[in-house]
Formats: structure tokens, C-alpha cells, sequence
């Protein structure tokens, strides 16, 4: 089981004998069994058939929309996975011990992956990121007796600096960025970024939305229209993990050019179709590549699958309003190195 992307403006989606065909511009043809999508998603300017979309309604398979350039527009889902009893105990542990405790463990998790992924790309380089290693172990630490959500998320934010300082410094000097921006991206590697983050909150929303929670409940990150809080709160444990290592693997790897990204008059950059193709099979790789990082898991899944365990974790600690029961992936071993 897989995701399928489309990403060819004026592409053509329809349900021929339960396969599911695309035909592209230029009259080539592509099926594919509806058994074996995990999901559908469309970049750009493609027609899907009405047949084709109660088809994928009724296998319970959605659609996710985005840009050319990955702004997230909307999914086409059916409802019939939601659950109002584990809806009803989500919402009531907003602002609450839980909450708190989600949110160290989450963070204590995202910072020591992002240490991890730091210190293996300036292993290849040879760079020195002393310091940028010591202020995230020190940031850490912070967050494991932090009182407050703000607090934690102040530390996060203090990390990520440093995270981003250290990655600048590994990635090649042709792709060389000044700290994270968004909305719209500024360069190319922050392009890339971006449109990972929104590819990999896709695959979370539908995960959580499939078991019957709300996207939009978070623990974390604070309430917010139109925004799906618990979806940011769990990417956080996988945006080093899956996307910004995919990143630095594509860029350091040359497998992406420069000539690739072009600019808007927004000021935004962003991919084009020939790399946007590479992107995507890149992550998807990524999102298929098998570990054995899960606790109470003793056998290798892929990055897809343990989002589906993780999301069964979160489940089994909301209903017994326990958020240890929920432990985050950490990649591997950590050692403390802080000296501040």
C-alpha cells in the first residue's frame, strides 16, 4: 500500500474496472489497482471523474490537495471513521497534566532527532557544530523541567535556531539558506522544507482521521481556526526524522539542481515539475524505508506504518488520560553533550 501523487497540470483521474487511470497531456497512460492506495495526492491542476471520486469514497481512500508550489487546499474524505466517545476525552485533556507531559515528551524527542540528523551530516563534512550540539543538549534539558507549554515551546523554538545554524554550515555552499522562513519560502532549501512538511502532515491527518480523532484538538500547539493542531503536535516527532534528512540527502547527494526552483512574485521559491518528481520519490522512499526504532515494538516497520502504531499509541494514552503511555520515535541512542 502506497500514497500516489500527481503532480501534471491538466491530468486526468478516472475508475475504469476497479483501477484507477491517469492520463497525462502528452497521451501517455498510467493505471493501478484501487486496492493498493494507501491515498491520493494532487499538486497542481488535475481532474478527477465523479465516478472516480464515490469510488474512492466509498474504499474510504482521500484525496489531499495542494499547490504546485505544496500550499495544502483541503482532503476529500468520508466520514465514516468518526469516533465521538475518543473525540469528546481528546478535547477534554486540552490544558491539562497531560497536555504538558505530551508536549516535554514530544519535544524531548524532536530535539534529540534534530541532534542526531545535525551531528551525522556534519560527520561527512567534518564541520564543527560544538556549540550548536551544546545549546540543543542545554535546550533539552530545560524542556524535560519546564512548568509550561510556553516555556516548552521557547526552548523548541531556541533549538531550532541552532539546528538550522548547524545545517546551513553541512549543506552545500550552492544551497546555502539563512534560518528557516515560510509562507512563502525564500529559498530553495526552505522550499524544500516546506513542501515536505505539508506532504508528511497529510499522511498524519489521514492517519488520525481514519482512527477516529481530531485533527484539530491538539495538546501542544494552541487552538487555532483552521489549523489542525494535533497534526503539528505529532509532526514533530518526524520532521528531522523523514523530511529534513531527506533534504540534506537530496541536496548533499546532488540529486537536485539548482536551475530546479524558480521565484514568484510573492518572493516565494519554489520547485519545478522536473524536481518536484525527484522530491517526491525521495520522500516516498524515505516514507517506506523500514527501522526498528518503536518501543514495545520488536520488529522493523516502515515510516508509514509506525505513524499508523504511534497513532494507536496516542489513542490507548488518551483513553486512559495517561500521556506517558504515548513514546515518541527517537532515532537512536542520545548522549548529552551540553556545557552550558
Amino acid at each position: 500500500m502506497g500514497q500516489l501523487y500527481i503532480n501534471e497540470n491538466g491530468a486526468h483521474v478516472s475508475i475504469t474496472a476497479n483501477r484507477i487511470v491517469i492520463r497525462y497531456n502528452d497521451g501517455m497512460e498510467k493505471s493501478l489497482p484501487i486496492e493498493t492506495l494507501d491515498g491520493i495526492t494532487i499538486l497542481g491542476k488535475v481532474q478527477v471523474t465523479t465516478q472516480c471520486v464515490e469510488k474512492l469514497l466509498s474504499k474510504g481512500i482521500p484525496v489531499a490537495y495542494f499547490s504546485k508550489g505544496g500550499r495544502y487546499f483541503g482532503r476529500l474524505v468520508s466520514p465514516n471513521h468518526i469516533k465521538v466517545k475518543i473525540q469528546r476525552i481528546q478535547s477534554s485533556l486540552y490544558d491539562t497534566p497531560f497536555a504538558l507531559e505530551f508536549a516535554r515528551n514530544i519535544i524531548d524527542a524532536k530535539l534529540r532527532n534534530q541532534s542526531v540528523v545535525l551531528r551525522r551530516y556534519a560527520r561527512n563534512h567534518s564541520i564543527n557544530i560544538k556549540e550548536e550540539v551544546s545549546y540543543i543538549s542545554f535546550c533539552l534539558s530545560k524542556v524535560r523541567n519546564a512548568k509550561s507549554i510556553t516555556e516548552i515551546n521557547g526552548y523548541e523554538g531556541l533549538a531550532a535556531k541552532m539546528y538550522f545554524k548547524g545545517l546551513a554550515m553541512c549543506i552545500d555552499e550552492e544551497f546555502s539558506f539563512s534560518g528557516r522562513n515560510r509562507q512563502p519560502p525564500k529559498d530553495p532549501f526552505n522550499s524544500l522544507l516546506s513542501l515536505g512538511y505539508s506532504i508528511l502532515m497529510n499522511e498524519i491527518y489521514g492517519e488520525l482521521e481514519c482512527k477516529g480523532l481530531n485533527p484539530y484538538f491538539g495538546f501542544m500547539h494552541r487552538d487555532a481556526d483552521n489549523h489542525p493542531t494535533l497534526v503539528s503536535d505529532l509532526l514533530e516527532e518526524w520532521r528531522a526524522t523523514i523530511v529534513d534528512s531527506s533534504v540534506m540527502s537530496l541536496i548533499n547527494g546532488h540529486e537536485i539542481k539548482k536551475n530546479m526552483f524558480y521565484y514568484e512574485d510573492d518572493g516565494g521559491c519554489y520547485i519545478d515539475k522536473n524536481g518536484l518528481n525527484i522530491f517526491l520519490n525521495k520522500l516516498e522512499k524515505k516514507i517506506m524505508t523500514s527501522f526498528r526504532y518503536l518501543y514495545r515494538v520488536d520488529y522493523d516497520v516502515n515510516f508509514r506504518r509506525a505513524i499508523a502504531l504511534q497513532t494507536d499509541r496516542l489513542i490507548k494514552a488518551i483513553e486512559q488520560k495517561d500521556a506517558s503511555q504515548y513514546e515518541p520515535v527517537i532515532i537512536r541512542q542520545y548522549v548529552m553533550t551540553s556545557s552550558l
